[in-house]
Parts: C-alpha cells; structure tokens; sequence
C-alpha cells in the first residue's frame, strides 16, 4: 500500500488535532476471539482524510486453513466454503496487511483500531504462525474504545463500535464488515478528538503513551467491577496491556 502524498490534503479546520487529520485505519474479521489460536478471514487497511474521506483502501480474503466456525460465519458472512473458493492463502494475506501497517507506521501516520489489542495481538500470533516478522511494538495507535472511555468514563450503555457510532452520530453501514469497521472506528476517532480538542495531548508520541495508561486503568476497573457481581474471582485479572498483548 503507497499512501498517496500528503500535499494533497487541503488545509485542516482549526478544531482537529493535528494528528487527526491524516489517520490510517484497521480492522480484522476472523474465525473467533482467541488471538493466540483464531485465524484472520477478511482485513481491511486504509487512510482517510480530515473530513473521514476515504483516500485509499485495501482489503484482503485469506483461507485460514481451517474451518470456519458458524458463529463467526453468521457475524461477518464469510463461510469455509467461500474463503477456500475465493481466499487468498493466509501467508500471503498476512504478510501484505504486516507491510502495509509498517508502511503507515514508518510515514508517522496513526493507524486507528477499535479495541486494538485484539486486532494486533491476533496479527501477531498469525504472522508467527507463518513465519513473518511480528509487529511487536505497533505505534503510534489510536484506539476509540479507549479514549472514549477516558474522556466519557461516565456514560452509561455499551461501547460496542455500533454503539459508539451511534453516540458520535458516525454512520455504520456494515457492521462486521472490515472495511466498514475499519472506517467507522477512524472516523469516531476524528469525532472524539474534534469534540475534546481542547484536552486531548497535542501529539501522538503522548496519546499513545497515554493511552497504555488509560487502558491499564480501565481494565482493572472492569475486573473490580466483575469480582463485585461474582463474575469473576478476586485473585483473577483482565489483561490491561495495549495496545498489543
């Protein structure tokens, strides 16, 4: 992927941080939630401009080699059937998405994902599974689940990627489609930083930094909150590192 130059891009409205302004996004579907043992089926990497306008996209099909279970077909409509007719084979698949997120990275663009630790993490696994060099520190990363939570802790409801396009009246078409996570996630991220603006770190090297904080915190946060209603013991821990485990 060769993101197209940034002279391009017109001149930013003044209430947009400035690393919102060019923002690279990402988004996995896959054979399930294990991101040490589940397989990538579709991806999605692009860029998008300040106004969320799509300004390049990629999307992949890879045969994961194994089935695919029901559950995860009936979520993003991808069956075994369809990845073995029209799938790419996985290694190739993986090792384009590695490169086109190391091309972002290495141009300092920030590349948004929702709930980053899961699409990174499964990334990681599947690029050693075949042999790829890892990702091993992705940055910077824009994550809206989790700045979302710092800057509106207090919301009440849900924070599924459909609930929060909802709240930050971002249209989602397709949910469970990469592609259209993908875009929907990055543009909540332009939502959330237009509207905090005035709070948010001025640049990506401290929001990234202070987003592992944040995380941190709200896992522990969750955790407390499950020992309380029984759901899990108090000697159990969520995982709170971000944005990859």
């Amino acid at each position: 992927m060769h993101p197209d130059p940034l002279p391009r891009f017109l001149t930013p409205p003044s209430d947009l941080p400035e690393w919102a302004r060019v923002i690279g996004v990402f988004d996995l579907e896959t054979t399930g939630l294990d991101v040490a043992g589940d397989r990538i089926v579709t991806a999605h990497v692009g860029l998008l401009d300040q106004d969320g306008g799509v300004l390049t996209a990629r999307d992949w099909l890879a045969d994961p080699a194994v089935d695919i279970p029901g559950g995860a077909a009936a979520i993003h409509g991808i069956t075994t059937e369809h990845a073995r007719a029209v799938g790419r084979p996985a290694r190739a698949v993986i090792g384009e998405v590695v490169e086109a997120l190391r091309g972002l990275f290495a141009a300092g663009i920030p590349v948004v994902a929702y709930n980053a630790p899961f699409d990174f993490s499964l990334l990681k696994h599947e690029s050693l599974r075949h042999s790829i060099a890892p990702i091993e520190h992705p940055s910077p990363v824009i994550d809206p689940l989790v700045v979302d939570k710092a800057y509106d802790r207090w919301r009440r409801g849900k924070r599924t990627l459909s609930d929060v396009t909802r709240h930050y009246a971002v249209r989602l078409d397709a949910a469970h489609e990469a592609s259209a996570d993908a875009v929907a996630a990055g543009r909540v991220a332009q939502a959330i930083a237009e509207r905090f603006a005035a709070s948010l770190p001025p640049t990506l090297d401290e929001l990234h930094t202070r987003q592992i904080g944040w995380a941190r915190a709200q896992a522990a946060s969750l955790a407390d909150y499950f020992v309380s209603i029984g759901r899990i013991d108090p000697d159990d821990a969520l995982e709170g590192a971000w944005p990859i485990r």
